[in-house]
């Protein structure tokens, strides 16, 4: 948990938390997705996380998927294609009790360097897959679908 959170957190304990993030939906050459299983939950996602203070989106992607994935990615490479906000999909409960309701902007990208290393305190395990490796995280599974309508229009897609 980032430095502002757990401050939030000393302060509120579990109540919900209203908390802006971003995620990273990644695709290599072969056309593959970066899929981490989540420590928490044991469900498949995308590298995502919360903003700290002073983060733009751009750049909370770019530190979530690099503390996440070992992997780098520069801010100019990072498209954004849909957002994530409706509380029945997006409200959270970690096992812990502590509730989150996250409003997140979605980004793809295709470029990034280093090793793939998972962050052992938050993903089990990690890989590229043709198709999802298993049971999926459900905002995942709503922004797997926003890229779809992203990638067959063009636009923009808001959830």
């Amino acid at each position: 948990m980032d430095p502002y959170l757990a401050q939030l957190r000393r302060d509120v304990g579990s109540r919900l938390l209203l908390l802006p993030g971003a995620q990273v939906l990644a695709i290599d050459a072969g056309d593959r997705i970066l899929f981490q299983r989540s420590r928490d939950t044991g469900l498949w996602e995308l590298p995502a996380g919360g903003a700290e203070p002073g983060d733009s989106f751009r750049g909370t992607a770019a530190r979530e998927f690099a503390e996440e994935t070992g992997l780098v990615v520069s801010e100019e490479d990072l498209v954004p294609f849909a957002s994530v906000s409706r509380a029945d999909v997006h409200t959270l409960t970690y096992p812990n009790g502590d509730r989150v309701q996250c409003f997140a902007l979605c980004f793809e990208t295709r470029t990034w360097t280093g090793t793939l290393r998972p962050a052992a305190d938050e993903v089990l395990e990690s890989g590229f897959f043709v198709s999802p490796p298993g049971p999926l995280h459900p905002p995942t599974e709503l922004v797997l679908c926003l890229h779809t309508a992203y990638q067959r229009t063009g636009l923009f897609q808001a959830h």
